[in-house]
């Protein structure tokens, strides 16, 4: 496992501990994680005031509330990827007979339907939550408030009606679904629905008062799917290196990478959020970063990764009113990569220059702009010339005598096509169907 230099490890120590004093929270506890594991762990403060000397453990559990829509959403990806619903399904095939029509599966991933934010009746002031009945019952008195994909907006509601339709499909209940398909597989053990064993209290804090009061932990009911998992920075370390590199046999790495896919901008002043299938996609200087934040009377969480990097942030807080998560995590995040970023790669060698690509290799030019094709690791590459290092080389798979797949960077999914001459010589490729040749030429001119 990665270990962080001390002079790292103090200046995260001094960040949480200035945000925890600032913010007036009982306790924090928080990580950087790196490829699934924590790098790094502090504990500040008090979990509970009953145990003053008991800091946050990695292994003591905090409400991530709507952090669980992550889980839920990779849900319904797996039912998509096995072809059990699709994404612009419309939620009336999974709820027969509901009023709203045309509600599609994607729209409420990406908090684009234009539904209102929560339950009929005011949950937040009874904490009484609707069953699975009543939600679906009392789904036919929710208001539109926004046409469709007009603008993001918020939905518990919505995310708790996901979690209904990966219940009838699975033909249990949302949690037992839960388990089957994510926690087990990847050994989640602390991960629960509401609290089990060693936890950190929930307080309010006063904002004229330094005595904190305790809150009351709601049974969410049926809207468990949208905020309902309790879980410890450990498990949470585990999931963001799901997130960030996933296992093939719980999700296809492309599905997850799909899920990453900006759908509808959240920040529209400034740009530096938004959202793709379940997941927050938050902007920190030239890096995006994945995840969620979570909020529950007195618990606030965000988790967040940084997926080129496997390098993460974890922030759970033991206080109604506290920072901001995503920051907090991010900037935790950040920090590592900034100051002390994991060593680059030693370049090898490779073995075998394929017999089909050795023609392929060299400078060509495409609408007159230069490309160098190479040959990495037995692989068709091409990169434009002047192309900002951030930006990832197109990488080319066979799909058949001359004919090649772009499965990386620019023109991804676009087929490479090979023209030979009588005597087997190349003359020219077609790459998305645009020419390219040896020099540069006009369009239009004729192939020799």
């Amino acid at each position: 496992m990665r270990e962080l230099r001390d002079t790292t490890a103090r200046a995260l120590r001094r960040c949480v501990i200035e945000r925890q004093s600032k913010g007036r929270v009982p306790g924090v506890a928080a990580g950087v994680v790196h490829r699934g594991r924590l790098a790094w762990y502090d504990g500040v403060g008090v979990a509970d005031l009953d145990r003053p000397d008991h800091a946050p453990g990695p292994d003591d559990q905090f409400l991530i509330a709507s952090n669980t829509k992550t889980f839920t959403a990779v849900m319904v990806m797996q039912l998509r990827d096995e072809g059990r619903l699709s994404l612009d399904d419309p939620l009336e095939r999974f709820l027969p007979g509901t009023a709203h029509r045309g509600i599609t599966i994607r729209q409420v991933l990406a908090h684009s339907s234009g539904m209102q934010r929560e339950p009929v009746g005011d949950v937040w002031e009874s904490l009484v939550m609707p069953d699975r009945e009543a939600l679906v019952k009392g789904f036919d008195a929710a208001e539109r408030v926004f046409a469709p994909h007009h603008r993001w907006h918020y939905s518990n509601l919505m995310f708790a009606l996901l979690g209904e339709v990966v219940a009838r499909l699975d033909d249990t209940d949302w949690y037992a679904a839960l388990r089957r398909r994510l926690l087990d597989p990847l050994e989640m053990r602390r991960t629960t629905l509401g609290f089990e064993g060693a936890h950190a209290q929930p307080y309010f804090v006063p904002p004229h008062t330094d005595v904190p009061v305790r809150e009351s932990a709601p049974d969410l009911a049926a809207m468990a799917p949208a905020g309902g998992l309790a879980s410890t920075p450990r498990d949470m370390a585990t999931w963001s290196g799901f997130i960030a590199d996933p296992d093939p046999e719980i999700l296809a790495p492309d599905t997850l990478d799909e899920m990453c896919q900006p759908q509808i901008v959240m920040d529209v002043d400034r740009w530096g959020g938004a959202m793709g299938l379940g997941f927050f996609l938050m902007r920190s200087g030239t890096r995006v970063y994945v995840g969620h934040t979570g909020a529950m009377p007195g618990h606030l969480t965000g988790i967040f990764t940084h997926r080129e990097s496997g390098t993460g942030g974890i922030v759970m807080m033991n206080a109604s009113v506290c920072p901001d998560p995503a920051a907090f995590a991010i900037e935790l995040a950040d920090h590592v990569l900034d100051h002390d970023p994991e060593e680059p790669e030693i370049w090898r060698p490779g073995t075998v220059v394929p017999e089909d690509l050795g023609e392929l290799v060299g400078p060509w030019y495409s609408e007159g702009y230069p490309f160098v094709f190479s040959v990495r690791e037995g692989r068709l590459e091409a990169r434009a010339v002047g192309l900002p290092d951030h930006k990832p080389s197109s990488v080319f798979e066979k799909v058949a005598d001359d004919v090649y797949r772009t499965v990386a960077g620019r023109e991804r999914g676009e087929l490479l096509r090979v023209t030979r001459n009588d005597a087997g010589q190349v003359t020219k490729l077609n790459w998305a169907t645009y020419r390219v040749t040896r020099e540069a030429v006009p369009f239009g001119t004729p192939s020799d």
